[in-house]
């Protein structure tokens, strides 16, 4: 064998490689995002273009699902909040969920305990991808953006 054929053979394995990684990656997330209750599982399929959802899946109120479709939602405490979480470890205005057309981030608007995104303390603006896990206080919540609105990238 020459040295090109190995070369070649090399860039082949590696090439497969990667397609069978997108794709293991792919169906973790879809399974990610399809562990959820029948109820929970029509409600995120019935998303309007432009919206998403959080649905509780750790901590106090556990299957709860909030809907963002503004272009600000705050999320905490206080009971003038569009999320209102009841307990000590949410500060009264915890946390800001930002949309921009068809995409949404997260903000903390620094909380004392922090908000979380995939297991990171969040700094900034963080963009959400669909399956992203939020963290604020003891609630743990699960983004799903429109089923609509992920062919774009959201």
């Amino acid at each position: 064998m020459t040295p090109e054929h190995h070369a070649r053979r090399a860039d082949d394995t590696e090439v497969r490689a990667t397609q069978q990684f997108r794709e293991d990656l792919g169906s973790i997330i879809r399974a990610r995002a399809t562990d959820l209750t029948i109820d929970e599982r029509e409600a995120v399929e019935a998303l309007p273009s432009g919206a998403a959802l959080l649905v509780v899946r750790r901590g106090p109120d556990l299957g709860a699902r909030f809907l963002l479709d503004q272009d600000v939602t705050v999320a905490g405490r206080h009971p003038a909040v569009d999320i209102f979480l009841d307990d000590v470890t949410v500060s009264r205005k915890h946390a800001e969920f930002h949309r921009s057309g068809t995409s949404f981030s997260v903000v903390d608007l620094g909380s004392l305990n922090g908000t979380f995104c995939d297991g990171s303390r969040i700094e900034g603006e963080v963009p959400l991808v669909d399956g992203a896990e939020v963290q604020v206080g003891k609630f743990r919540f699960t983004f799903f953006a429109s089923r609509f609105d992920l062919g774009e990238g959201a």
